[in-house]
């Protein structure tokens, strides 16, 4: 299991940035998604980088807006999220993912942070 806590959430207006962090003791050791899960929808990964760092992957609605990164000396992930725009707005969580299907590979989940984008 990897226990990780999501932080850096917060509401901002179409256009602009925030910068989602993801932090937890065994996180080097896994690829790591990022998800949301927006109300009443299912919750979908969104981006993910490998344990490396060199290899990353996105969603078609995020490609050229949000970039994901690693830092795993300080076992965190990082979501940088760039135009955001209102269909953006959701609860964001990390998890361990599989490189080959980007299926979580954990029940457990954080808390999520909240990403709130208005027009």
């Amino acid at each position: 299991q990897v226990q990780v806590r999501e932080s850096g959430g917060g509401f901002v207006l179409a256009g602009g940035s925030l910068r989602l962090s993801c932090a937890g003791r065994t996180l080097s050791t896994f690829a790591i998604g990022w998800f949301r899960q927006a109300p009443g929808k299912e919750r979908d990964i969104v981006a993910a980088i490998s344990g490396s760092g060199v290899g990353t992957y996105y969603v078609d609605s995020v490609k050229g807006r949000f970039t994901i990164s690693r830092d795993n000396a300080e076992n965190a992930v990082y979501l940088f999220m760039n135009n955001l725009k209102p269909e953006d707005t959701a609860v964001y969580y990390c998890n361990a993912v599989s490189w080959r299907t980007f299926s979580r590979l954990f029940d457990s989940w954080g808390q999520g942070t909240q990403v709130t984008v208005s027009s």
